[in-house]
């Protein structure tokens, strides 16, 4: 069973994260790669352009977002069987780079990977 975390990707890198993975379409601002310690970039996984500029983490719009999110994810199944494979059974923590904890695309996107359990 894989056991997901949520991280902001700017937070210290701990052990106990596991397997690192950055889930946004654009490397966080400021963060070198040395800092991060990103295993694996999955952007391909991200929300598209087109919907990151749509949705501009206005809050109004969140349950469109995730709806919109969601099928994206849903179409994408190349990529997103790529991260379970990726994920495996072992601790991961998805990393953001978003100030808003609970209405990004990671929570989406592992509310997702959980329904592969």
């Amino acid at each position: 069973m894989m056991k997901l975390e949520l991280k902001r990707a700017y937070d210290p890198p701990k052990d106990s994260d596991g397997l690192r993975i950055l889930v946004d379409r654009l490397w966080p601002r400021g963060l070198s790669k040395a800092e991060a310690k990103v295993e694996f970039w999955a952007k391909e996984v991200a929300p598209s352009n087109a919907l990151r500029h749509w949705y501009q983490h206005e809050l109004g719009k969140w349950p469109e977002f995730r709806r919109r999110y969601l099928d994206e994810l849903k179409s994408n199944t190349v990529a997103v069987k790529e991260l379970v494979a990726k994920i495996g059974r072992g601790n991961t923590t998805l990393l953001f780079g978003s100030k808003e904890l609970h209405h990004n695309n990671a929570v989406v996107l592992k509310e997702y990977l959980e329904t592969f359990q």
